[in-house]
């Protein structure tokens, strides 16, 4: 009796043991399933930084995009400058909650006594740590930029063009401008007006973005 009672205690506690087992090996395996199913967030953004020169001097070319006409009929009703021209604009893809980072060397955004020159251009960056979907609390969607970036670095004529014919005395100076905003998706924003060199012209730094469709 004793023999058949230690027998049957000994069945009893495997029978438990591979119960335990069986019970964590499912476990597991759900929590495997669970973390497949979890898809990584594959959404896309497209921005576009718009650099926009406002001067009182001529330009020959004064033609805006038609997704700027509101944006133009607010420089004119707020800021005292003739003409309006785009100096440059940049189209990016980022990935939602991504960050986006690039510098160029372009032309000279602001306005120079003599014609433009390959041996003076501009040297710009922008940057955004990280570009994001939200909702504000109307819950309509909204494109959240945390660290946006602009700086450039702009050459301003400091001395005349030597007798020889040789380029005029140039000096590197910097401007830029750092903010946290949030936009509509896909409404161009007026960021910031930057007031650069001597002649009284201004960058205004105008921003959208809004997600792929593709």
């Amino acid at each position: 009796m004793k023999i058949q009672r230690v027998v049957g205690a000994m069945a009893a506690v495997l029978l438990a043991t591979l119960f335990i087992i069986t019970a964590s090996s499912s476990v597991c395996a759900q929590s495997t399933a669970q973390q497949t199913d979890v898809k990584e967030d594959e959404t896309n953004l497209d921005t576009q930084l718009y650099l926009i020169v406002a001067t009182n001097q001529p330009v020959t070319d004064d033609k805006l995009p038609a997704s700027l006409d509101n944006v133009v009929k607010q420089l004119r009703s707020a800021l005292p400058f003739k003409n309006y021209r785009l100096a440059a604009t940049l189209i990016n893809r980022v990935k939602n909650e991504g960050r986006l980072d690039l510098s160029w060397i372009g032309g000279p955004l602001a306005a120079t006594a003599g014609p433009a020159s390959p041996a003076t251009p501009s040297f710009s960056q922008f940057k955004v740590r990280s570009v994001k979907l939200a909702r504000n609390s109307a819950g309509d969607s909204v494109v959240q930029m945390v660290g946006f970036n602009f700086g450039a670095r702009i050459p301003i004529q400091t001395g005349p063009v030597a007798a020889t014919g040789g380029f005029p005395t140039t000096n590197y100076e910097s401007t830029g401008l750092g903010t946290d905003i949030s936009i509509r998706e896909g409404e161009p924003v007026i960021v910031g007006t930057l007031n650069v060199g001597p002649s009284g012209d201004a960058i205004i730094l105008v921003v959208s973005a809004r997600r792929t469709t593709r």
